[in-house]
């Protein structure tokens, strides 16, 4: 079993100490690296709003994003259709 590696994520500011899988390290810095940057982004159009409306935003974007992936990783429809192929070709061979 892998040991869990201690580090701490620097996310808007705020440091949070995490116990991970040293594979996921990479992928868990890169995101936090993602989040702060969109903060920043926000930070710069923004000036009368606070930290939490930043983070509520680039939340919010990345969520939209993780969801317009997942659908367009629907295979559902291929499937249906291939599972109706499928039918239609298995009746044509019994009618010959």
């Amino acid at each position: 079993m892998e040991e869990k590696l201690s580090i701490r994520v620097n996310v808007a500011d705020r440091y949070y100490p995490l116990r991970i899988d040293r594979k996921d390290e990479e992928r868990i810095r890169k995101a936090a690296k993602m989040i702060n940057e969109k903060v920043l982004q926000y930070k710069q159009h923004y000036s009368d709003k606070d930290l939490q409306d930043f983070l509520g935003m680039a939340a919010l974007q990345f969520v939209i994003k993780l969801l317009e992936l997942e659908e367009q990783k629907d295979t559902s429809p291929i499937l249906d259709a291939a599972k109706e192929l499928d039918q239609q070709l298995s009746e044509i061979l019994r009618r010959e």
